[in-house]
């Protein structure tokens, strides 16, 4: 069933991709630079609802396993809802970040082959001195850092991209970026990840 939704927040993601990631500007059309994409990513609502269902102050994370193009498909994806998020704000996050209602993320219902779970856990996305970090107890240990813009100073961005993220995205490198669950056991550290705020919706 369709319903209203609209997310507010930030995003981190961080994937497998030598700095900096294609999909950006391919729009998910060009080659991984490993050949297939390992990316785990984590969502900072700060208002959100889905239907009558508040997300406010919830967090979110994903993984996502793809062996080509991310526009080719066959994905296996699995969601982390935040420990605290009633059983009705999980399956209407469930929907969403599957695509089912519709909208900003209504293409993954396309791309995503194969839903390896939804659970929940106590999940922390927080400010660092110099980026972010994002955590689930022995699942994800991620913190990534601004890549440095011209002659030192700032940060490197893409901005008014037509990327399903965000148009404007703060281009960053896995510090520290490990991931194990699902039977995968990852080190993304060194690696391309991504910084944006969000403002999705639907149906």
């Amino acid at each position: 069933m369709a319903f209203p939704w609209r997310i507010s927040g930030e995003i981190v993601l961080s994937c497998n991709c030598d700095v900096f990631c294609p999909c950006v500007i391919s729009l998910g059309k060009a080659q991984p630079s490993q050949g297939d994409c390992h990316t785990w990513w984590g969502l900072r609502i700060h208002e959100g609802h889905a239907g009558d269902e508040t997300l406010d102050g919830l967090n979110v994370a994903a993984v996502m396993d793809i062996p080509g193009p991310l526009a080719h498909g066959d994905w296996a994806v699995g969601l982390y809802v935040d420990e605290r998020a009633t059983p009705a704000a999980v399956e209407r996050l469930t929907e969403i970040l599957t695509g089912q209602a519709g909208g900003t993320t209504g293409w993954f219902r396309i791309v995503i082959s194969r839903l390896l779970g939804t659970r929940q856990v106590p999940i922390t996305f927080e400010d660092t001195d110099k980026g972010w970090s994002v955590q689930i107890p022995k699942i994800i240990d991620g913190t990534v850092e601004p890549i440095t813009g011209a002659g030192g100073e700032g940060e490197t961005r893409v901005t008014n991209s037509a990327y399903w993220v965000a148009p404007d995205i703060v281009v960053c490198s896995g510090t520290r970026s490990r991931y194990r669950d699902w039977g995968r056991n990852w080190d993304l550290s060194g690696l391309s990840a991504e910084y944006a705020k969000v403002e999705w919706s639907g149906p």
